[in-house]
């Protein structure tokens, strides 16, 4: 496949030769448990002994194969361990936010999520824009950056809110201003709905990670390890941003769900899931282009077939055992919605009132006129939109196969 990464600015190429002293110094750390976990404590004024045993090992294993990874496999530069340091850091110190919370306030893991509506599918198939559309009803929930990059506690006042909010543009809009063109693919902000995978980063299990970084034997662990701590984390994430609040539906999406359905249904009983539909052909020539222009922002060393071969395997495998879940009704399947990105860009909101329609729910005129209206102001072809290679990497008689058999289930 065909991808070059775009320009950069002039600091970034000051930073990674090493010329911005208190950066490079930062950045020179290295990649470990011990130097993870030490920075959190002299944060939080702890041992870094006690941070770990905090942690545990259910946390720590992860932790610990993810740095080694970064630290042998992933060629960050400079900028590149300067935000990761960062980003590792953030996410150990909001892990030990929430438990914190929880002494104080025992209360919140009696809250109830309920049927929350989960919205999933393949990268590029259109859950971002589905996700923005469910956000403009108000009986729903959606959660922002800033709530999840820092969940714990809840703000105590504007100005807390203020800080949170500036920490977390801060920290989603870096890798955007390193690498051109990432704006275009997919734009980040502290106060845009986010993706919920980043509840699941705060245990250490989460595809987050692989999407950043060339990380191989992170990579192996992922995939054969049990998701359900990652879930148990998330659920615990809405437990607290609802903690004392009105209660609304919470509407999540991210294409990760699609690779734990079980751990997802086993965790939500009475979850709600619609998913979204697209050539896979086009799915993994837009996704290996997101992923390697993300990469791009931490690593000159940018493998883009690698990235293709990763990804066809992941969701040729992944789509073929949706349509084995769609097939045999298996639990959570009778509250699950299809749509096709072609029926989306073509009518949006008769998909809309489709899915409200299969869910029994009234979809109110005020409110389809409100997201008739977010629909209209979304920015159709606009210069720099995301332009890429459609050819991919060669595909496997396997993958063709399951491919095929996922297009005449849900693209037929």
């Amino acid at each position: 496949m065909t991808w070059a990464p775009g320009p950069r600015p002039d600091w970034v190429a000051a930073v990674n030769s090493g010329a911005i002293w208190p950066m490079a110094d930062a950045a020179a750390a290295p990649f470990t448990v011990e130097q993870v976990t030490a920075g959190a404590a002299a944060t939080r004024g702890e041992r870094p002994a006690d941070v770990r045993d905090r942690l545990g090992d259910e946390t720590l294993e992860p932790l610990r194969i993810l740095t080694d990874a970064l630290e042998a496999e992933a060629r960050l530069t400079v900028l590149g361990r300067w935000i990761t340091h960062r980003f590792l850091g953030r996410l150990v110190e909001q892990r030990l936010a929430l438990d914190d919370y929880v002494r104080r306030d025992p209360g919140v893991v009696d809250e109830q999520i309920v049927e929350p509506w989960f919205v999933t599918g393949a990268p590029r198939t259109g859950t971002t824009v589905l996700h923005g559309v469910l956000a403009e009803d108000p009986r729903h929930r959606v959660p922002r950056g800033w709530e999840l990059l820092f969940p714990a506690p809840p703000p105590a006042d504007v100005e807390d809110l203020s800080a949170r909010i500036t920490r977390a543009d801060s920290e989603l809009r870096t890798p955007q201003v390193v690498a051109s063109g990432l704006t275009a693919i997919h734009e980040y902000s502290a106060q845009m709905p986010k993706e919920c995978l980043s509840a699941m980063s705060l245990c250490m299990r989460s595809e987050e990670f692989v999407a950043r970084y060339h990380v191989p034997s992170y990579v192996t662990w992922l995939q054969s390890c049990d998701m359900t701590p990652a879930y148990a984390m998330h659920r615990l994430v809405l437990q607290v941003l609802q903690r004392r609040c009105p209660a609304r539906r919470w509407v999540l999406k991210s294409p990760v769900h699609l690779h734990s359905l079980d751990a997802l249904v086993d965790t939500y009983p009475d979850v709600r899931i619609s998913f979204t539909h697209r050539d896979p052909l086009a799915v993994l020539a837009s996704v290996t282009s997101l992923v390697a222009t993300m990469r791009s922002a931490h690593s000159d060393h940018v493998d883009p077939e690698e990235i293709g071969r990763y990804h066809a395997e992941l969701y040729s495998r992944s789509l073929d055992a949706l349509v084995d879940r769609d097939r045999t009704g298996s639990p959570g399947s009778g509250r699950t919605t299809h749509s096709r990105h072609d029926q989306f860009v073509g009518d949006a909101m008769a998909v809309v009132h489709h899915i409200y329609g299969r869910f029994g729910w009234d979809l109110p005129e005020p409110t389809a006129a409100r997201m008739a209206g977010y629909l209209a102001a979304q920015p159709q072809a606009a210069p720099g939109e995301h332009r890429y290679d459609s050819d991919v990497v060669d595909l496997d008689v396997a993958q063709r196969r399951r491919l095929d058999r996922y297009r005449d289930r849900f693209l037929a």
